[in-house]
């Protein structure tokens, strides 16, 4: 039965820079890459190729010696131009020069009618072979999932309420039938529900509206309504012991393109976004793709940061970066590495601030008015402020400073008590955007689940 969840707390960020709704085709990345980086919980990568070898998508790059049955995979056809590695030789990403044509490997393929009547065992072997397993991530701890686990059941969030996120109406349209075929693949997987999550206040793509086989569940409310943890918890919360997968709608096209094709299809329409972008817009290119194919020529300002993924929980991966596996868009942000006198103290008369103390205009300006800000902390680390603050805008029944003092402690028994196994550091993303104190909460949550995993 469907569910209706309103949230209360949470915040919203409205940034200017949100791409318009037109498609580029027009620019093409040369390079893309494939960063183990990406992968959290990938303890031992091992590359397989070596400078100069040809692939074609869908060629493995690498895998996890810890965990060789998933198969990292080329996101399109081409040279092997570098194999960067950092301190201790430790694997940073693989780059491929693509060609002008992409050429796939060829894996099974199927019919819609076909895929009803093969067992689970066929379809994971093939999405281990081909590339996709690094689709599905699993709940606790939001790393790949194993292969060998039987999920309680699957979450997809349909909408994406983070700063300046992709229009999901954009970026999926068409993908109706490799949406359902992936749909019909993951249930195999699970004796429990396929949770679709959509936000009833914005327009819902088809492509979700339309598919079967789903419990479509409502959500409405703030950032960050549209996390995945945050609809686990409200819906089918996960205690001690469960193992929930989730799964985001690119990843769920991808998986049906796979059966419905025979291909490993890493194409994807990308958000770049942000205030420093001359012409904020979609662009249609591969998984890894370069963020300079992009942004060359269509910058305001060369003091810029950019961001693959949101503001919030994207990566800074410089002007010579790639797209990151599981991001939708490139965030370009005005670089914040100035001083400014008193900065910690001064009211903010034009500036987004969660505190009425420092934004006083904030609350006045409505919710429409768009904010151009920059990566400056305004402050260095210090002791926790017990403000209350973090409650507000974590919709869930948890108590986020409670648990990060518990993480901080080492505390296993009450990291576990506080919850820590329903949250991963997108769920604590605004708490330290908000946080007075100027903690890596995210960083510090990760320690907590890395402590627990690895007990």
């Amino acid at each position: 039965m469907s569910k209706t969840v309103k949230l209360r707390k949470g915040f919203d960020i409205n940034l200017a820079g949100k791409a318009e709704n037109k498609i580029s085709d027009s620019l093409k990345s040369r390079t893309y890459a494939l960063k183990p980086t990406d992968f959290i919980g990938m303890q031992r990568p091992k590359a397989l190729v070596n400078v100069g070898d040809n692939v074609k998508a869908g060629t493995p790059l690498l895998l996890d010696k810890k965990n060789e049955n998933v198969i990292y995979v080329s996101p399109v056809s081409g040279e092997v131009v570098d194999v960067k590695r950092g301190e201790k030789r430790a694997l940073l990403e693989i780059v491929v020069l693509a060609d002008s044509e992409i050429e796939y490997e060829s894996f099974n393929k199927y019919s819609v009618s076909d895929l009803a009547k093969i067992g689970k065992d066929e379809l994971k072997e093939q999405m281990l072979r081909a590339g996709v397993w690094p689709n599905i991530l699993m709940r606790p701890y939001g790393i790949v999932a194993d292969a060998e686990d039987t999920p309680k059941s699957i979450f997809i969030s349909a909408f994406d309420s983070s700063p300046l996120a992709p229009d999901y109406n954009v970026i999926f349209k068409g993908e109706e039938q490799s949406f359902q075929a992936g749909i019909n693949v993951l249930k195999k997987f699970t004796e429990g529900i396929v949770h679709l999550n959509v936000n009833p206040k914005e327009e819902i793509s088809p492509v979700f509206l339309n598919a079967e086989g789903v419990q479509l569940n409502k959500f409405i409310g703030k950032h960050p309504a549209g996390n995945v943890g945050v609809q686990i918890h409200h819906v089918d919360p996960i205690s001690k012991g469960d193992v929930v997968w989730t799964v985001n709608p690119y990843g769920v096209i991808q998986i049906g393109k796979l059966f419905l094709e025979g291909k490993y299809d890493a194409s994807k329409i990308v958000a770049l976004a942000g205030s420093e972008v001359t012409a904020p817009q979609y662009v249609k290119t591969y998984t890894g793709a370069a963020v300079k194919t992009f942004t060359e020529g269509n910058l305001k300002s060369d003091h810029v940061r950019y961001v693959s993924g949101n503001v919030l929980t994207g990566e800074n991966i410089g002007e010579e970066g790639h797209l990151g596996f599981y991001h939708n868009q490139f965030t370009i942000l005005p670089e914040g590495d100035y001083f400014e006198m008193f900065g910690w103290i001064l009211p903010r008369f034009n500036k987004l601030s969660f505190h009425r103390s420092f934004g006083l205009l904030t609350f006045l300006n409505g919710s429409n008015k768009e904010y151009k800000l920059d990566t400056n902390t305004n402050g260095e680390p210090r002791a926790f402020v017990q403000s209350g603050a973090f409650e507000k805008v974590v919709p869930m029944d948890i108590l986020p400073v409670h648990l990060l003092k518990a993480i901080l402690a080492e505390d296993y028994d009450e990291m576990e008590a506080l919850g820590i196994y329903e949250v991963i550091e997108e769920d604590f993303a605004l708490c330290e955007f908000i946080d007075v104190s100027k903690h890596n909460v995210q960083s510090i949550l990760r320690d907590g689940l890395n402590l627990l995993q690895n007990s």
